[in-house]
């Protein structure tokens, strides 16, 4: 089944949940409302469902190789991209000052979903090179920003995130790749580098490596890594490209999924050292770093609604066409397909009310960080971004194990045939797990949820977050529909239970770390579901207020399948939050409880 970008449900969800008329206020976006938005998306989903899509499965057949030093991606990749950068995608959401469109994260946000979701391989290169831009946007020099972003907008080079090390895995303190200082300024780079997403490939002339080292002599633990590009083709004065930099690629991983996306390891200074350029100051390259592993952590958030997006259709496809057994109720003289079985259903139904529930989630983050960039008024911007960062790793860690969970549904939808590599269903499986680890694992999101987001301010931005959902339950119980008082109650129990969280961790993680520690994914995913539910419990009541008013091209079956999908969504996955905060409140003892040697 060919791919069909989700354009109504992601208008609707800009319109009537995350503001984009306000949005299309803000100082610099005043021609990013609903109109452009529908225009944008629609020639996106065109351009993702005919050109990058059909690429998807021939991608994980023919992946990319690597022979000789260089990298060779999947046939059609390279003309794909080709054509990628020239309808401007890859500078949607940057400045126009370097040859980007200027438009707001909301718009791009969807768009990323589209692309992830026609091929999420293909679709890390584009990730990728967004962070690198963004670190250089906040930290490069006007010369570097001058001489590497506007390449990386056309797609003329690409950009890569240097982080990990054999020894060096999500703890960065133990970088050891080491930096040079030079007589001109720059600096000789030595180490290796592992787990480098599109760190060689053969789609774009140059590829700028952001790296972070040590440079001789800085301090021991993160406060002694320091910021660096490193470019695999050195830049002359006038722009061209000049002499082969000293990295190079010694392999790329075979990995259980996203095959086609080469992932490196790279060996810097094996042959006298690689010319690297510092970025800001000595010593604060995490500061920077983190930057561009925020705005990936979102990203990948959304490649895990998209790929959730892709299962979801590909397993509602295969139950209307496969025909197996009479339903239970007798309403069909013989065997049907198996969308009329209840539990078929209730299948789809889930992978369904994930997805459009982190969908409204992380558009309405987008929205947020917009506003924390762009409005005037210094406290409206300050309440925004921390809304949105608080909204970060829920957005990161519960789209992507959904992710994985609304994928081994389309495998279960399938039966026996999910099982076969031919039907397409178990690549979305296979792709799912890396969106769980990559820029930082569940845990880790949770850690920075538990620490940074919540114990540090006393719970004071979760708190105000519940507020706005309790305000949400009394406009619920307002109205008469049995939808409505239904979501009400769900809602109502979830706040509940995630404010007992909030205090939870905010008084306890000084006094009893492990015990709240035990319980952070748990909670990450708590939060995650409450936001998101209230999310939809808003949907749910946009929709019947369109139903109410309806104009000439008002989509009834649209609206009416939001209003079934918002109470599923209520009914069987906000009303498990007060469960888990069970869990996470009263169940630390036993997470801890066997002897280590016991294991």
């Amino acid at each position: 089944m060919s791919y069909r970008a989700p354009v109504k449900d992601m208008l609707f969800v800009m319109k009537a949940l995350a503001g984009i008329d306000h949005v299309a206020s803000l100082p610099g976006y005043e021609d990013a409302g609903l109109d452009t938005a529908a225009a944008v998306l629609e020639e996106c989903a065109k351009f993702n469902e005919g050109v990058v899509a059909p690429l998807n499965w021939e991608g994980d057949r023919n992946p990319s190789f690597f022979k000789d030093g260089q990298v060779t991606t999947t046939p059609g990749f390279k003309e794909a991209f080709r054509q990628f950068a020239e309808g401007g995608w890859q500078g949607l959401q940057h400045p126009a000052d370097f040859g980007g469109q200027g438009l707001p994260k909301l718009i791009h946000a969807a768009c990323s979903e589209m692309v992830n979701s026609a091929n999420m391989s293909f679709a890390l290169c584009p990730l990728l090179t967004d962070g690198a831009i963004e670190a250089l946007l906040t930290a490069g020099t006007p010369e570097q920003q001058a001489t590497y972003i506007p390449k990386m907008i056309d797609g003329s080079w690409t950009g890569s995130m240097n982080l990990t090390e054999p020894q060096a895995g999500s703890d960065l303190s133990a970088v050891r790749t080491r930096a040079e200082p030079q007589p001109d300024g720059s600096y000789k780079i030595f180490g290796t580098k592992i787990y480098i997403t599109y760190g060689e490939h053969d789609m774009a002339e140059n590829i700028v490596h952001l790296v972070l080292a040590r440079v001789v002599g800085a301090p021991e633990g993160v406060k002694g890594i320091s910021l660096f590009i490193c470019p695999k083709f050195l830049v002359n004065a006038d722009g061209s490209l000049g002499a082969r930099n000293d990295v190079h690629c010694v392999s790329i991983e075979h990995k259980l999924g996203i095959k086609a996306s080469p992932t490196a390891v790279l060996q810097y200074g094996d042959h006298g050292g690689a010319t690297g350029f510092l970025v800001g100051q000595e010593n604060r390259g995490l500061e920077y770093m983190f930057i561009m592993m925020n705005a990936a952590r979102y990203g990948v958030g959304v490649q895990g609604i998209a790929l959730a997006e892709r299962a979801y259709q590909k397993a509602v496809g295969y139950a209307r066409d496969r025909v197996q057994s009479r339903p239970v109720d007798g309403s069909l003289p013989k065997a049907g397909a198996i969308l009329h079985h209840p539990d078929v259903r209730r299948m789809l139904m889930t992978m369904r009310a994930h997805t459009e529930g982190c969908r409204a989630m992380a558009l309405v983050g987008a929205a947020a960080f917009d506003a924390a960039h762009a409005h005037p008024d210094a406290e409206a911007r300050q309440q925004n971004q921390a809304f949105y960062e608080f909204l970060v790793p829920l957005i990161k860690g519960l789209s992507t194990e959904m992710s994985l969970q609304v994928a081994s549904l389309g495998v279960q939808v399938h039966g026996g045939m999910g099982f076969i590599e031919e039907t397409g269903a178990a690549q979305y499986l296979r792709d799912a797990k890396i969106l769980a680890i990559y820029e930082g694992t569940t845990a880790i999101q949770a850690n920075d949820l538990v620490g940074r987001k919540t114990a540090r301010d006393g719970g004071a931005v979760a708190r105000a977050i519940a507020g706005q959902i309790e305000a949400t339950e009394g406009a619920l119980k307002a109205r008469p529909s049995a939808a409505c008082q239904a979501m009400a109650k769900r809602l109502g129990a979830a706040r509940r239970a995630f404010e007992d969280v909030v205090a939870f961790v905010a008084g306890q993680t000084k006094a009893s770390p492990n015990a709240v520690f035990a319980g952070s994914v748990p909670y990450l995913m708590m939060a995650g579901t409450t936001i998101a539910g209230w999310q939809m419990a808003r949907a749910l009541m946009a929709a019947e207020d369109e139903l109410a008013s309806p104009q000439a091209d008002t989509d009834t079956a649209f609206l009416q399948a939001k209003i079934a999908t918002a109470r599923f969504y209520g009914d069987h996955i906000l009303n498990k939050v007060p469960a888990e905060r069970d869990s996470i409140v009263e169940g630390a003892d036993a997470v801890t409880a066997l002897a280590l040697e016991s294991f």
